[in-house]
């Protein structure tokens, strides 16, 4: 393999008759060293004796780079009003709630499992608001589910969230999983693959050291489809329980 160095190529090669150039390859390397023209930079070099591995995959250096670190995130001991201001931003920049807590969890060793659970609460059907049919894109007559569940990772509620969604949007198997079992909304809906637009943040007043069951914020999202089709409203509220230093 040969690599230019800028040099005239009359200088960098001669040629030489094959058998008189086989029988002499050796002798000329003793006696005079590498060929002037044939300069190999070390990190080709490095690679050709397979000592440096080269992998090119730009999308998965674009996605560590961005992705949240344990090594990024406060201490606990950088107190709570830190631990919920890094916690409104990894949620307020993922496309599900749902990854985004068990990210947190399993970085602040919240339980065993960083698995969460949606616990469903017996409560009153809550209708929809005409502005949110209007963000979901539905007349006044289109069916539409709601529920209301407790996020648990272990035994910490990590979150309450009301959720309104678009039955006729989602496939019949996500509708019976929802109805089924105790499996996150943003678990069942991945498939579609959300994309989550933030309507409003709200800041409700907190104690300087928050309890689990206390509200640290809330956030009211539109999820839609990867196409761009809106299937569901949620507004969660998040509680001490997702803070480490968070008494049981």
């Amino acid at each position: 393999m040969l690599w230019h160095t800028g040099k005239s190529s009359r200088r960098a090669v001669r040629i030489v008759p094959s058998r008189v150039r086989d029988r002499s390859a050796c002798r000329d390397r003793r006696r005079t060293g590498p060929a002037p023209g044939l300069r190999v930079p070390p990190l080709a070099l490095a690679v050709l004796l397979g000592s440096v591995a080269v992998t090119v995959s730009p999308g998965w250096a674009r996605d560590a780079a961005v992705a949240p670190k344990p090594a990024d995130a406060p201490s606990p001991a950088e107190g709570p009003q830190a631990l919920i201001a890094s916690l409104r931003s990894r949620i307020l920049a993922a496309h599900s709630a749902t990854f985004a807590l068990e990210s947190w969890c399993a970085d602040y060793k919240l339980a065993g499992d960083p698995h969460l659970v949606a616990e469903r609460v017996p409560v009153a059907d809550k209708p929809l608001t005409a502005a949110q049919r209007a963000r979901l894109g539905i007349g006044p007559d289109e069916p539409v589910r709601y529920r209301r569940v407790r996020l648990a990772c272990g035994d910490r509620v990590l979150s309450e969230a009301d959720n309104w969604y678009v039955p006729a949007r989602l496939t019949p198997e996500m509708n019976a999983t929802l109805d089924t079992t105790r499996t996150p909304f943003g678990r069942v809906v991945r498939p579609l693959a959300p994309v989550r637009s933030t309507v409003e943040v709200r800041a409700p007043v907190r104690s300087a050291v928050p309890g689990p069951d206390d509200p640290l914020f809330e956030i009211d999202a539109v999820l839609s489809t990867g196409a761009g089709q809106p299937f569901c409203e949620v507004v969660e509220t998040y509680l001490g329980g997702a803070l480490p230093q968070a008494s049981r």
